[in-house]
């Protein structure tokens, strides 16, 4: 069994995740309320995945993620929420959620999410992608001020959908030197991805 941990600070969510999952491979092996009580349970009990509500009192689930990735922690962290704004969308991208699943459809779509992300992949749905893009222009000078010209044209590439391979042929530098390029980008912008970068750079005004 793959040991999940449930956050959310009303009873009857957390129940009715214990009852979806009932029968699957993910086995709710801890249930919090708060983020503070969350951080705990996570050094407690080590689940393979959490499952992390938006708005908890005290340490809201955003600053809950945002903790346990300034400490290092990289296991999956699904969002469940009924509701999230904009300003939580773009902290949770950038700290690298791995799924998002809306309160309303979790009983159909969360065994699927929580598999994608146990297998390393990304559950996050269209819509939220989407909003992100819409949202990520900076208004204060763009969200790759940080960079210099070839990490910016690195990064419209990367937003273009191209491998380093092909970046590297592009620019007539090695695949070797792109990920030297992407790594020191990353630390600049706070992201630890190519699909963050490349939600910064779709939206770039000097793109």
């Amino acid at each position: 069994m793959i040991p999940v941990l449930i956050a959310d600070d009303h009873g009857f969510i957390r129940a009715g995740v214990e009852a979806v999952l009932r029968g699957s491979q993910f086995q709710v092996v801890a249930a919090t309320a708060s983020g503070e009580e969350t951080l705990a349970a996570i050094d407690t009990h080590n689940p393979a995945i959490v499952l992390l509500d938006i708005n908890m009192p005290g340490m809201n689930g955003v600053q809950t993620l945002e903790a346990l990735r300034a400490k290092g922690d990289k296991r999956p962290i699904v969002l469940l929420t009924a509701e999230i704004n904009d300003r939580q969308l773009m902290s949770v991208m950038r700290a690298g959620v791995e799924g998002i699943v809306s309160k309303d459809g979790a009983e159909d779509e969360l065994v699927d999410v929580l598999e994608k992300v146990h297998a390393g992949q990304k559950a996050i749905a269209p819509v939220f992608l989407q909003r992100a893009l819409d949202i990520s222009l900076n208004p204060e000078g763009g969200p790759l001020e940080r960079l210099n010209p070839r990490e910016r044209r690195i990064a419209r590439l990367v937003a273009r959908g191209l491998r380093n391979r092909d970046i590297g042929q592009e620019l007539n530098i090695g695949e070797g030197t792109v990920k030297v390029y992407l790594h020191a980008m990353y630390q600049k912008l706070g992201i630890d991805n190519r699909t963050e970068l490349a939600l910064l750079a779709v939206n770039d005004p000097e793109g």
